[in-house]
Formats: structure tokens, C-alpha cells, sequence
């Protein structure tokens, strides 16, 4: 049987966006940088906390998860693709050491799965050298924030933490991102802060460098910015996968569309085969590569890898 591929709307009036002004690219100062993120974190919060404009949320939080995972890889100087990283996690085996690259991504997704309020299970990631402090980073960042806006809170936290250790890149970003999800009462950490960092900035913002504070805002709020597209992208794709789902005939297809919808990249032999993950399901290996191949020719996915073995499909993008 031959179905029609499924067509992504690219109506912009349905989802909340960014006005021009925001995205404009003008002189800074702290003053308009604030004025700015004020507005792109408010249309960001609408899209991640309205279930009606449909962003698939954990599919989101997973991709921005990569993407912290490869600008922490550079900031901390081993500059590793993102392909690598994701490859080095989803395709080492079971019980077998992932290597630096798969346990920065499994950082970076178990701090997605945090809730934002708890502090012992931030500590519990961070590790012992540093969780005595977490606390009061935390606290401090949320002063800053009600104060001087969300970001300011951000940049105090990265300070802070960088100041104790300058090799903590990855987790002074994860409490910057903390700090930001509070301010927000967010119940999902975002990883935002990250990725358009560079080891400059911080060692320009840890040294009190002139006009730190400003560059580190202005690239939180370019992160941000890709965030709400990456939002906006993710929920008209999602939708699109959501409308060929009931034409899916294979034993357990609901099941496996809702784990297309959470994780950034499906490896059909090990989270669809033998049984869909987060399931009881059973599916046969021959089944679930046949279904990732019908995902691929209808269009609401693509192979990840470029090779014919060892295979990961994702959402399309």
C-alpha cells in the first residue's frame, strides 16, 4: 500500500513568534538586551507551556541536549561533532563505556529530566566537589534574576561557578539553565545557556572582562532565538507524523510515533526491537526497520547516520 507523504504546514500565524524588532541585529547595550529577552523568553514560554500550539516537549528538551552536549564538548576543548556524540550514545551497547562523548550527552540528559526545584538531585549530577555550593549559586542566581532580569541571573551563576572551578564548563551552564527554568517556573530545564558560548567569553566574563556580561546575554539570546524556531519547526513536524499515524498498520505504531515524538534519534534494533521502549510492546527487528523505511517514505523522518548499519532515525528535519 502506497500512502501520500505528509505535508508540514508552513502557516506562521498558528504559532506564537518572534517580532522582527527582537531578531534585528543593532548596537547593544545591557538595557536593550534585556528589553529583547524579555520578549523572546515570553513567546518561548508560550510555546513550551500551551499544549495547544502542540511542541512536542521531551523531542525538544532531547535535541537541545545534543546540542549543549557539542558546544560543552568545545568549551572544554575536545571540539567533538555532533554526530559523534550522539553515535557515542545511542549506538555503544549496552554495559559497554560510552567514552567522554556518550557521558557528556547522558549528562546533558539527565539534566533535562531534573526538576528545577531539586536541589539534591542537582547536586547529585554535578558531583561532589562542587555540590556544597549549589545552593547557594542557586539562590544567588534567583536574587539576580527578580532583580535584574532572567539572563543577569544566568551570567552571575556562570561567574560564580566558573570562578570556583574554570574547568566546570558544563555544569556552570547547567545551573545557568536552572536558574533560568526557575525564573520561569519552568518544570522542564532547558539547556539554552550553552550553545552559543565560546571559551573566549567565559574567560572574558570570569576575568571581569569589559563588556562580558553584555556578549554573554547577547549570545544566550541568539541561543534562544533558535530555540523558539527549533519550537516552532518541531511542532509543525510533529503534527505532520501526528496525521499519518492512524494510516500506520504495524502491531505497536502508536507506541512507536509517541517515542519518535520524545527522542531525538530511534535506534530501531535496540529502542523499538524487541519490545518499543517505555513499553510492554513486542516488536520484531524486521518489523521495526520496516516501519522506521515507511516513516522515511511518508516524509516525517529520515535516517540519521548515512549508513546501512547500525542505523538511527529521527524526527525530519
Amino acid at each position: 500500500m502506497t500512502y501520500q507523504s505528509a505535508t508540514i504546514s508552513d502557516d506562521p500565524r498558528t504559532l506564537p513568534q518572534l517580532p522582527a524588532w527582537v531578531t534585528s541585529r543593532r548596537a547593544e547595550t545591557i538595557e536593550t538586551v534585556a528589553f529583547r529577552s524579555a520578549a523572546a523568553l515570553t513567546v518561548l514560554d508560550q510555546l513550551i507551556s500551551d499544549e495547544s500550539y502542540g511542541v512536542p516537549l521531551k523531542l525538544l528538551a532531547n535535541r537541545l541536549a545534543l546540542s549543549a552536549a557539542t558546544a560543552t564538548s568545545k568549551l572544554e576543548g575536545r571540539m567533538a561533532r555532533e554526530a559523534d556524540i550522539r553515535d557515542a550514545y545511542h549506538l555503544t551497547p549496552r554495559g559497554e563505556a560510552r567514552g567522554p562523548d556518550g557521558d557528556l550527552l547522558a549528562f546533558w540528559r539527565e539534566a533535562i529530566r531534573l526538576r528545577a526545584g531539586g536541589a539534591g538531585e542537582i547536586a547529585d549530577l554535578i558531583g561532589a566537589d562542587l555540590a556544597g555550593e549549589v545552593g547557594v549559586w542557586l539562590d544567588a542566581g534567583q536574587e539576580r534574576a527578580q532583580t535584574h532580569g532572567p539572563l543577569a541571573g544566568c551570567v552571575s551563576v556562570l561567574r560564580a561557578v566558573l570562578g570556583a572551578d574554570d574547568r566546570a564548563e558544563r555544569v556552570a551552564c547547567l545551573v545557568s539553565d536552572i536558574v533560568l527554568a526557575r525564573a520561569l517556573n519552568w518544570k522542564t530545564v532547558l539547556p539554552v545557556t550553552a550553545p552559543r558560548l565560546t571559551k573566549a567569553t567565559l574567560r572574558d566574563l570570569t576575568g571581569e572582562g569589559q563588556g562580558a556580561e553584555l556578549a554573554v546575554q547577547a549570545r544566550m539570546l541568539e541561543s534562544i532565538e533558535v530555540t523558539i524556531r527549533l519550537a516552532r519547526d518541531l511542532a509543525r513536524r510533529a503534527e505532520a507524523l501526528r496525521s499519518i499515524a492512524p494510516k500506520l498498520r504495524a502491531r505497536g505504531s502508536a507506541a512507536a510515533v509517541d517515542l519518535f515524538l520524545t527522542e531525538n534519534a530511534v535506534a530501531s534494533s535496540t529502542m523499538l526491537s524487541p519490545m518499543i521502549q517505555g513499553t510492554t510492546i513486542p516488536m520484531t527487528d524486521r518489523a521495526a526497520r520496516r516501519f522506521c523505511d515507511r516513516l522515511v517514505e511518508l516524509g516525517v523522518a529520515r535516517e540519521l547516520t548515512g549508513r546501512s548499519t547500525f542505523r538511527l532515525y529521527g524526527i525530519a528535519s
